[in-house]
């Protein structure tokens, strides 16, 4: 059975944190069917994750931004029109779509595979377009093991969880050479992410001013903020709250860069967000705040001890909650040190 998909599309176009996530799968999907050619259908931002995997043979584009207009710019359409015959021609004998919304769905039907293989999230009837099917169960709750039981359907046998963020020496050394820059010594540093693309999952500047105050002097370490470019607004604010410097990275480093500054990092405390699941992938020591996402869905995987937030064990299924009590705001200064502390003592 495990000789029987020798041409595998997987499609899981965003977002940065959800990429992070579905690399299990992909060295899944390899260690299953060490013949076949895989190809993984990601937009453009979010492709230098993954260029270069080891387990990964191709990278088709999926501009969403472009493909969005194609009903009224006939550019746009015949964009679209192309990447529909790329994925025929590419004569894909299993699609994996990760995604389970109604566009990638719609996608993998119009690949002409006649083995398509995904999620039921219950919203936009994405799982009509699938032949094989797996709904969550609360015996397994988080996505990866949803991708583990798609895997399975697929026929897979060896379904064991591996993160692969492979150095690659160019970024490793450009990241290197920034940090110096900063006069930031490789092992003594830590790495804050105070944004993210939702405001609702972002703790507040003077929570992030003290604690990185309180990381510098109780434990020498420095600190560094990484982040997007538009962020760097609210890195100048937390770094005008702090009383000791905090070097501002956001919108400095390319995405294999901050892989790489993430993998140095003595500690990384974050919002739950992209970055935040890279330093989590890595095995880096870390602390991720969960308000209202679900961390039993999405936390780092395998490690409940990096998360902080209220009710983390009785969330359900649930992606999402609604109450009052696990926004952001709830969580305490007191809360996060003490993760910080556990993660420093035991790393």
């Amino acid at each position: 059975m495990s000789e029987s998909h020798k041409n595998i599309l997987l499609i899981k176009p965003s977002s940065l944190g959800d990429i992070v996530m579905a690399l299990p799968a992909l060295s899944m999907l390899r260690r299953n069917f060490p013949q076949a050619k895989i190809s993984w259908l990601v937009r453009p931002e979010f492709a230098p994750i993954v260029e270069g995997h080891p387990h990964l043979d191709e990278i088709i584009l999926f501009d969403r931004k472009t493909l969005a207009k194609a009903w009224h710019q006939p550019a746009a359409f015949k964009q679209l029109m192309d990447l529909i015959s790329r994925l025929r021609r590419g004569r894909f004998d299993a699609v994996l779509d990760l995604q389970g919304l109604f566009r990638t769905a719609s996608l993998a039907w119009l690949s002409g595979c006649k083995k398509r293989f995904g999620p039921v999230w219950r919203k936009e009837f994405a799982h009509l377009f699938y032949t094989t099917t797996v709904v969550p169960q609360p015996q397994w709750v988080h996505v990866i093991d949803t991708y583990r039981k798609l895997i399975e359907a697929m026929g897979g046998r060896d379904l064991g969880v591996e993160f692969v963020l492979s150095t690659k020496l160019d970024a490793a050394a450009s990241a290197k050479n920034l940090l110096s820059q900063q006069k930031i010594a490789l092992d003594r540093y830590a790495v804050i992410i105070p944004g993210s693309a939702q405001v609702s999952k972002c703790w507040s500047a003077d929570r992030f001013a003290a604690l990185s105050d309180r990381l510098t002097s109780e434990h020498g370490l420095a600190v560094v903020a990484t982040g997007g470019k538009s962020e760097s607004p609210m890195i100048e604010q937390i770094r005008s709250l702090a009383k000791h410097p905090i070097v501002n990275l956001a919108g400095q480093t390319s995405l294999p860069e901050l892989v790489e500054v993430l993998r140095q990092a003595k500690l990384v405390v974050s919002n739950d967000t992209g970055p935040g699941h890279i330093a989590g992938a890595l095995g880096r020591p870390l602390v991720m705040m969960f308000s209202w996402s679900n961390p039993l869905r999405v936390g780092p995987y395998g490690r409940p001890e990096c998360i902080v937030g209220h009710d983390v064990q009785s969330r359900g299924l649930a992606i999402r909650s609604r109450d009052p009590k696990h926004a952001v705001g709830y969580i305490t200064f007191d809360e996060v040190y003490a993760k910080v502390v556990e993660q420093l003592t035991t790393s």
